[in-house]
């Protein structure tokens, strides 16, 4: 057999091993995951579609019976459940991320909020929902560790996800919302106002997870390892999230 014939017989068997995978991840993640996703398939062979959103709504899909092959969630308690229901692989779990929350306003926005006692003020604050959002769960948190919760339950705007809540920002449609450092960073339609101290902030967790109903859990192996690689590390850091180390601790920058 010629050397030519067995060159186009390994590049049509490494065709056929290539698969597509889907990919459930926290819409915090949207930017550095669309970076990702070709490198990905550049050092595997493999692909993956992603599908963002709210990690509550996506575990509830999965445990639903969505064919997600991975799950990077933005908080842990959306992956416990996720894992109670028997759908993580055995051994890929791993904490990989962290993030901060800020306190953001539209850019042109005249008003002074210069920490948490300035938001009883406002008439409309924004948050992811709440009830189910990580973002939104953890921002909510945080107003009742500084008593304020109370104050400003009222006035706030559930939104779909926290990309929903920075747009509400963003198109002025609020005075104010509560979201990652990372949203508000990737935005040139809304400034800081002050970031929430880390003494006073919930402990924000991002887990990630290979499941077992997709229909390419391999591909959904391969991508947990590919982003605890440090070309994926490093891409996280660029787009400001803290990555962790192993050891759930914060690894070296």
């Amino acid at each position: 057999m010629s050397r030519l014939c067995v060159l186009s017989l390994m590049l049509v068997a490494g065709l056929a091993s290539a698969e597509e995978g889907l990919v459930f991840a926290a819409a915090s993640t949207t930017d550095v995951l669309q970076e990702l996703r070709p490198a990905f398939t550049a050092a595997t062979g493999h692909s993956v579609v992603v599908a963002l959103g709210s990690s509550g709504d996506l575990a509830r899909q999965a445990i639903a019976g969505a064919p997600a092959d991975a799950f990077l969630s933005a908080d842990v308690a959306r992956m416990e459940a996720v894992q109670q229901a028997g759908l993580v692989q055995p051994g890929t779990r791993a904490d990989l991320l962290s993030n901060r929350l800020v306190v953001v306003v539209p850019v042109d926005s005249k008003r002074k909020l210069a920490g948490p006692e300035s938001l009883k003020g406002l008439k409309r604050l924004v948050l992811a929902d709440p009830a189910i959002v990580p973002a939104g769960v953890y921002a909510k948190a945080w107003l009742e560790k500084v008593g304020l919760w109370k104050d400003v339950e009222s006035h706030v705007v559930p939104a779909l996800d926290v990309r929903a809540a920075l747009s509400a920002v963003e198109a002025g449609r609020v005075d104010a919302g509560v979201v990652y450092a990372t949203d508000a960073a990737q935005s040139k339609k809304v400034k800081v106002a002050f970031e929430v101290p880390q003494a006073d902030a919930p402990h924000i967790v991002y887990p990630v997870a290979a499941l077992t109903k997709g229909k390419a859990p391999e591909v959904g192996k391969a991508f947990v390892r590919f982003l605890q690689t440090e070309p994926a590390r490093a891409a996280f850091r660029r787009h400001g999230f803290v990555v962790l180390a192993p050891d759930g601790g914060k690894s070296a920058k």
